[in-house]
């Protein structure tokens, strides 16, 4: 293989991108990184002989802004690596959609794993992961994916057709300390966001719910609607106090 590697990440909140870091530094390669979140990015075809695509799991799936934009891709033959970051509940069918989505645009799909990191909405799920332990397990991927001769598609668990998308119908609101400065607005992937007489609206039908724009405010004055963020708390709770494994296929 050759000494560059380009990596393909969404990372709204940081688990993927921290995932992803530790991957691409343990791999030994020149790290390319292609940010699927940078609406203002257009996304450039791989032009080594291996590709990193690295994706958080939204509701057992990933995200559409991920599909779409890895759909875009030419694989040639070149070999790929599909890791699915998870918040510490399951991961479900997102890691058979990325392969079978990579497969399709003609990549050898070698390699593939599915990680844990802190929960986007609930960050009490997942605390502090990816940890010690975690980089260990990424790295001892990365390790075998170094040393991977392999030259056939792996197999992952997952169904066809793949479980509903999320649906949203909710989206995350400002407080009244919110000064409408854009950081909302211009880190949000989907363009759902806009000032509306000097007030922050989202727009349902774009949205998400990846939380980057919760993330980003520097205020903190961005937040999830409390009826929202009380029934994902709840539906979560019994996740807080399990330590869910990292997967790997190879």
């Amino acid at each position: 293989m050759s000494d560059k590697m380009e990596v393909y990440y969404f990372s709204p909140t940081g688990g993927t991108k921290k995932v992803s870091g530790i991957f691409a530094a343990a791999v030994g390669k020149e790290a390319v990184w292609h940010d699927l979140g940078d609406k203002q990015t257009v996304i450039e075809q791989p032009q080594g002989e291996l590709i990193a695509v690295a994706a958080p799991v939204f509701a057992g799936r990933i995200p559409s802004v991920v599909r779409e934009k890895i759909k875009m891709l030419c694989g040639e033959g070149k070999k790929a690596v599909a890791i699915a970051v998870y918040g510490n509940r399951a991961y479900e069918d997102a890691l058979l959609e990325m392969n079978d989505i990579l497969m399709q645009a003609g990549f050898t799909v070698i390699a593939a794993a599915a990680f844990v990191a802190q929960h986007s909405i609930v960050p009490e799920v997942g605390a502090g992961r990816p940890d010690a332990e975690d980089e260990k397990e990424i790295r001892a991927f990365a390790e075998a994916v170094k040393n991977s001769t392999s030259a056939e598609n792996i197999h992952v668990p997952g169904n066809r057709p793949y479980r509903p998308g999320m649906n949203v119908q909710v989206t995350p609101l400002s407080l009244p300390s919110c000064t409408a400065c854009g950081a909302c607005a211009k880190i949000c992937p989907t363009d759902a966001i806009a000032n509306e007489d000097g007030k922050m609206a989202t727009d349902a039908a774009k949205c998400i719910l990846c939380m980057a724009c919760v993330h980003a405010c520097p205020l903190q004055a961005r937040i999830l609607p409390p009826p929202l963020q009380q029934k994902t708390d709840n539906m979560l709770a019994a996740f807080r106090d399990i330590r869910n494994k990292n997967e790997v296929f190879l």
